[in-house]
């Protein structure tokens, strides 16, 4: 992996899954890490795996959803290595259920970690970006940034906000000829610990929908991820798409536009097993 070498790569969520991934490829590459997560546990192990790399690691525990506290990180982050170049703004939750029978809690509360923790995050880190005139934002949305699935209301809106919100930064530094690139991840099914840690709505089974997630949906390692991430943002792409699966859908959304809307509600019922 080139160009990452005495770079500043600032992690959230990096105590599993994805988070964890990209901080073990940069270490390889030879960056200097800033990783948080609120899974202290899952974080010394991250802070383990890349300092047996032989980088440099400042690991704090960061809830993304305080922004107060992210300001500050950013400041830290900051004075600890000097500079900051890219920040990869991977915190996130899930959630199952329909929007008929979701507490307006719940809601909220995929909002605040999947959309309003990137938001803090990047405004917390934006400046340090331009100032170090080599600047990244990657911003971690979704496949459900690209479509919508019954039963993902939440989450779907948070991703689709993601999306947005990253696409609109992208034309913004271009048109003030800031030296920051913007790159917009959509993942597939990845394995990871995500759907085993959702929260679903009452009356659902958490444990058959995280299995049925594990067994039929999650094609793609979080290392494959990772590595697919980091060619993106080497690559300055706008866009990464990550898995056949991702690749596959967005390309109905292309050709059926809103359509695909009606295939999925007579398909996806179908799909899941009966005990869901």
């Amino acid at each position: 992996m080139q160009g990452f070498a005495g770079k500043v790569a600032v992690i959230t969520g990096a105590g599993s899954g994805i988070g964890q991934a990209l901080a073990v490829e940069l270490a390889r590459a030879g960056a200097r890490l800033a990783i948080s997560d609120v899974d202290t546990e899952g974080l010394a192990e991250t802070e383990r795996r890349v300092t047996a790399l032989g980088v440099q690691v400042k690991a704090d525990r960061l809830d993304v959803t305080e922004r107060e506290a992210v300001l500050l990180y950013a400041d830290e982050v900051k004075d600890h290595f000097g500079r900051v170049n890219q920040i990869y703004n991977n915190a996130g939750i899930a959630y199952n259920g329909d929007v008929e029978v979701t507490p307006f809690k719940d809601i909220e509360r995929v909002m605040d970690v999947d959309f309003w923790g990137v938001v803090n995050g990047t405004k917390a880190f934006l400046p340090h970006l331009i100032a170090s005139g080599d600047g990244h934002v990657i911003n971690i949305s979704s496949l459900f940034g690209l479509l919508s699935m019954p039963g993902q209301a939440a989450y779907n809106a948070a991703k689709f906000a993601v999306r947005g919100f990253t696409e609109a930064l992208n034309q913004e530094m271009a048109i003030a000829k800031h030296p920051v690139r913007v790159t917009t991840v959509h993942p597939g099914g990845i394995k990871t610990a995500i759907a085993r840690n959702a929260t679903v709505a009452e009356g659902l089974d958490a444990a058959a929908l995280a299995d049925f997630f594990d067994r039929r949906l999650a094609a793609t390692s979080a290392e494959d991820a990772a590595r697919v991430i980091l060619d993106g943002v080497s690559k300055n792409r706008a866009r990464v798409l990550i898995g056949k699966d991702a690749r596959a859908l967005d390309l109905l959304v292309r050709l059926t536009a809103s359509k695909y809307q009606r295939l999925f509600a007579f398909g996806i019922p179908r799909l899941k097993p009966r005990s869901l």
